[in-house]
């Protein structure tokens, strides 16, 4: 069974002001506005390898890993080495982290596998993979692996790699985040070929990417678009290849880092090394050949770098051996901060049976026509999973999942979220027919009150016009209110303007946990907000001009209690097209006025665009933000900013304890 796959055109921001150069190098200049064309990502990830993964050689025709096995999905250490090292094919679904028992172990893997994490969750931790001599189809794909580091950071005592190659051939390393390892991150010897290294992550590491280990020069390796973030050395170091193919990679220091970037790439003996459109950003010795060694560079950016940038030779022609296309040198940072790294729509099966227990189709060729009275027509208090399918159309309605009417599974049955729309204009002081008016939690679109609660492929939005409703008070309106525990939301759209989108519990000393993955949410005031324990990873969150055209506004507004964990952004990219340094990350939102709650919002790892504030944490309703738990930790951007008074950020030692993991406990999604 293969995986669905699909991607949602992301709108992405670049920041620097090109000019371009001699040569074909591009050099950049003082950082500018906003670009107005951004890059975007593919539509949709390929199923099979590129690069010289894809050539049909070795008596291997191109690298698919085990598309003709049988799919399976592991949680322990002994579930994954059963079928890693099985002879037959399989699909192998990483669950969710597996710690191996013994510290620096690696995984020998046998051909014909696809060892693919499911949706960010696939972890392998305190250890890696091991290919040795004659392995060949293998993917390695969507997954951490990490934290073999034991305090050695030369590497010499333990061979502790992440993934190591030793005479493998047809292999595809694509959309992995590497870190913290003990030697290398992916290590490639002795004439491992074939290889094609794509759309990875690699940080905070000293030996990122070795490749040679021989005195034979035969080995065929293409590395693109991959962003190496702190790592010291080998980025790659590449010793004896006959063709090394390096382009849209992007090569990151970040000076106030603890790592310090040696040098980039490296064309080692008798390396024939052709480099395109990569960024060079504060690194030394970007790229430089030995005298032996042939390195030919087209188009790439250098930005605040130092030290080598040499070339030699003629090279060779990558098109002669497969068809590949250049993404522009300028867009790689944005590019690749969005698109590195596990995705939460890669090896992810949504969780459908092969025919939805109901069917809602507007036209009346499903079950019901809206998809309220399918849900009423759930059976109640069931223990078992029950799906509705909802196939493309406008669905102008609201709807309620109750208590009774837990494992619910909403499934939009188009392409992508936005071929199906649940959309409604209530606001919070919107006269309700039976009196008063519906404040701002009776507003929502969609209300979930069952546990167990998923959506996948959806859109929930609330249209209310604020401009022609200017005297009417209560703006807030809500798309999609969640009160219950063990909630996922995936590949969702969530918008609105004020008070978009409702992370709550059922009451305040009740526990309800979200995950919110791969999905979009837009608003601009509040629109982030309430008490649940949220983690929202790999997740565009837009800020949007206000209904009057001006910018200015807030993210989230948590309003947690003390003893749980609030609202955790990871992974993801706040944008918008709108005026510079308006918006704040968040501000604390003390319900009711109750000085006994503690509102938390921490966003780490994640890409913030200009929208955000330079001081990102601000008062609400006489409460200071001081008082709330309010962090940052590794965010970058140029929204994000140093450690300050305005700026707290976690230690390394504090962001162990905010993770999705730690926020959401016994609960695996």
């Amino acid at each position: 069974m293969t995986p669905h796959i699909q991607r949602r055109r992301r709108p992405l921001t670049l920041f620097a002001a090109l000019t371009v150069l001699g040569g074909g190098l591009v050099a950049v200049g003082t950082v500018g506005e906003q670009a107005s064309a951004a890059p975007a990502l593919p539509t949709a990830w390929p199923a099979e390898a590129d690069g010289f993964a894809s050539v049909d050689a070795l008596g291997q025709n191109g690298t698919y890993g085990g598309r003709d096995g049988e799919t399976v999905t592991v949680t322990t250490e002994e579930e994954l080495v059963r079928y890693a090292t099985a002879e037959e094919p399989y699909t192998i679904q990483v669950a969710g982290p597996i710690t191996l028992a013994d510290k620096g172990t690696e995984i020998r893997v046998a051909s014909d596998k696809t060892i693919v994490g499911v949706g960010t969750a696939g972890e392998i931790v305190e250890g890696g993979f091991f290919l040795g001599e004659g392995v060949h189809n293998v993917i390695i794909r969507n997954l951490t692996i990490r934290d073999t580091y034991d305090g050695e950071w030369d590497g010499k005592e333990n061979d502790w790699d992440a993934i190591q190659l030793d005479g493998a051939h047809h292999v595809w390393i694509d959309h992995n985040h590497l870190t913290r390892m003990e030697d290398g991150l992916i290590d490639s010897r002795k004439d491992t070929t074939y290889l094609t290294v794509s759309w990875n992550k690699l940080s905070q590491h000293n030996k990122a990417f070795g490749i040679g280990w021989t005195e034979n020069v035969t080995a065929d390796i293409t590395i693109h678009h991959n962003w190496f973030h702190e790592t010291q050395q080998r980025n790659p170091s590449a010793d004896n290849i006959a063709h090394a193919h390096l382009y849209n990679n992007y090569l990151q220091d970040d000076p106030a880092g603890e790592v310090e970037t040696a040098y980039g790439n490296w064309a080692r003996g008798a390396t024939n090394m052709v480099l395109e459109n990569s960024y060079f950003e504060n690194v030394h010795d970007p790229y430089f050949p030995d005298p032996d060694a042939q390195l030919v560079e087209r188009g790439s950016v250098l930005r605040n770098t130092t030290g080598r940038a040499e070339t030699q030779g003629e090279g060779f022609d990558p098109g002669a051996f497969y068809d590949y296309t250049l993404d522009p040198a300028e867009d790689v940072p944005a590019l690749l901060r969005a698109g590195t790294g596990p995705r939460a729509d890669l090896g992810t099966t949504v969780p459908v049976a092969d025919e939805p227990d109901l069917v809602v189709a507007a036209d009346g060729s499903g079950d019901h026509t809206t998809v309220a009275s399918a849900v009423a027509a759930v059976p109640p208090d069931s223990d078992a999973p029950f799906t509705i399918g909802v196939q493309p159309g406008v669905y102008r309605e609201t709807v309620l999942v109750p208590r009774d009417r837990p494992h619910l599974r909403l499934v939009g049955l188009g392409d992508s979220a936005a071929d199906v729309t649940v959309v409604y204009d209530n606001s919070a002081g919107t006269e309700r027919p039976d009196g008063g008016t519906y404040g701002t939690s009776g507003s929502a679109t969609f209300t979930v009150e069952a546990d167990d609660f998923q959506a996948h492929r959806l859109t929930f939005a609330n249209d209310f016009d604020e401009l022609a409703h200017a005297d009417q008070p209560g703006h807030q309106a809500v798309a999609l209110r969640t009160a219950a525990d063990r909630v996922l939301l995936s590949d969702i759209v969530a918008e609105g303007d004020q008070d978009t989108l409702l992370l709550d519990t059922r009451s305040k000393g009740v526990e309800g946990r979200v995950l919110l993955t791969g999905s979009v949410v837009r608003g601009n005031v509040d629109f982030v907000f309430g008490r649940a324990t949220a983690v929202i990873s790999d997740t565009d969150i837009e800020v949007t001009t206000r209904p009057d055209g001006s910018s200015g506004g807030y993210v989230t507004a948590p309003s947690t209690v003390a003893e749980h964990a609030g609202f955790l952004i990871t992974d993801s990219r706040i944008t918008g097209d709108v005026d510079a340094g308006t918006f704040h990350l968040g501000r604390p939102w003390y319900a009711g006025g109750d000085a006994a709650l503690h509102p938390q919002t921490v966003v780490r790892d994640s890409e913030l665009g200009p929208a955000v504030r330079t001081a990102p944490w601000t008062d609400m309703s006489g409460f200071p933000w001081q008082g709330a738990r309010f962090a940052e930790y590794r965010n970058g951007g140029p929204g994000s900013g140093d450690a300050g008074e305005d700026r707290p950020q976690l230690t390394d030692e504090e962001a162990a304890d905010h993770t999705a993991e730690r926020w959401l406990g016994d609960w695996t999604p």
